[in-house]
């Protein structure tokens, strides 16, 4: 009897998922064409099945359409957070990684994945399960399947690190045994086996942890590497081998530069680049992924003055550099960290992007735009384009006015199918 429950749950919930047997036109206020960085008064877009028909202030109306009339409400691409950890929430990281069983966490992954997609992120790359290794793929593929609601994603397994490194479970009591949050890896010939199996259990892409622990001395960052240039040259390589690319949470020198030298997709944080650095990512279209929203968060929820203290220094050493490389022309995705905050509230970080020197169209942009080129979904989704898939959420203002207006998310659709509409 609870089997035959269960099928009829999944087997509802994946025909809840479908797109909508009829056109639907969406209308509002006004509407955001982030390609050519305007609003289109008032906007419109015809759907049909699971992508864009057309966009502009008035589109063809089917007679067996259905008309959604989201009033004074802006229409944006569905939003897309470029680094996310589904597996994680907030508490003590550490302790819940290894307290919370494997199938505890997943569900709890499951959780956090539909919290995103409401708060308006119809697409997202998972940097880590810390821990839960291939979980992700369940998670993943669930949502492909229409089986949980959840947005796009891209995930990678365990992130990768060197023994002692960056998530190595440091500082517990050694027979204890406590395990790494991260997959180990100490030379070339070892990063190609361990990205060989995570492939193999699915991943879309490999995480590295290039350099940790941070500190800061004298209003300097200082970050040890873990993985020398021509290591990461052979993850680049085996990853590109099959088509996929490579991602490194990096946050200073000589860390970053190593890895822009050996052609990842993104650096992630990215707290202080070399000129070099910036020079290289510029020219060869290596994103940063600044990361704001959870530094702020630690700072704000920190146990003590000087925690909170060493979390702004950072913030602000960190808001510093990031005007720099605005100015190198380094291009620039939006990613939250999000999982050690709530889930479904990062779009707190377009705001902080938007305090630390960005436009709101180039926040806006970095969320959608570009993460969709850095999650290899360029020319499929982050823009409001015919023939385009259709993820599209309304939000309360507007966002090029003031960009915390992608926090009030109202309406979320994705590929044709409505997840939120605005309460009567």
């Amino acid at each position: 009897m609870k089997l035959r429950l269960l099928v009829y749950c999944a087997l509802a919930a994946a025909a809840w998922a479908q797109p909508g047997s009829r056109p639907t036109v969406l209308h509002a206020a006004r509407l955001v064409d982030v390609e050519n960085g305007k609003a289109i008064i008032p906007g419109e877009v015809l759907v049909e099945g699971d992508q864009i028909v057309a966009v502009g202030p008035s589109v063809d109306r089917p007679a067996s359409a259905e008309v959604i009339d989201l009033g004074g409400r802006t229409l944006v691409p569905g939003l897309i957070d470029a680094h996310v950890h589904l597996f994680l929430h907030p508490g003590a990281e550490d302790l819940q990684t290894v307290q919370e069983s494997v199938p505890q966490r997943t569900i709890g992954a499951v959780l956090a994945a539909r919290d995103d997609l409401m708060g308006g992120f119809t697409a997202e790359r998972d940097m880590g399960t810390e821990g839960a290794g291939s979980a992700d793929t369940a998670v993943r593929n669930a949502i492909e399947r229409g089986l949980v609601p959840g947005p796009r994603l891209r995930i990678s397994g365990n992130a990768v690190d060197i023994l002692g490194g960056h998530e190595d479970a440091a500082g517990y009591n050694p027979a204890q045994h406590v395990l790494s949050n991260a997959d180990i890896a100490n030379n070339a010939l070892e990063l190609v086996t361990v990205i060989r199996q995570q492939f193999k259990e699915g991943s879309d892409f490999v995480k590295i942890y290039e350099t940790g622990r941070d500190s800061v001395v004298g209003g300097k960052l200082h970050t040890p590497y873990q993985y020398t240039e021509a290591e990461l040259t052979a993850a680049v390589q085996e990853a590109a081998r099959v088509g996929k690319r490579v991602a490194v949470h990096a946050s200073g020198e000589p860390g970053t530069l190593y890895a822009a030298r050996a052609g990842v997709a993104s650096i992630d944080h990215a707290n202080q680049l070399s000129d070099e650095t910036m020079r290289l990512m510029h020219e060869r279209g290596i994103f940063a992924v600044p990361t704001f929203a959870i530094v702020t968060y630690f700072a704000e929820q920190a146990a003590d003055s000087r925690t909170a203290e060493r979390e702004r220094q950072s913030i602000s050493l960190h808001a510093a550099e990031f005007r720099k490389q605005l100015a190198a022309g380094v291009p620039m995705a939006m990613g939250s960290d999000v999982g050690p905050f709530p889930h479904g509230t990062q779009a707190r970080e377009f705001v902080l992007m938007v305090e630390y020197g960005m436009s709101p169209l180039e926040a806006l942009r970095a969320g959608t735009l570009n993460a969709a080129k850095l999650l290899g979904w360029e020319g499929r989704i982050g823009a409001l384009h015919a023939g385009y898939l259709a993820d599209i959420v309304a939000v309360s203002g507007d966002p090029l006015a003031d960009i915390a207006a992608l926090q009030r998310v109202d309406f979320v659709m994705k590929g044709g199918v409505v997840y939120k509409r605005p309460a009567k």
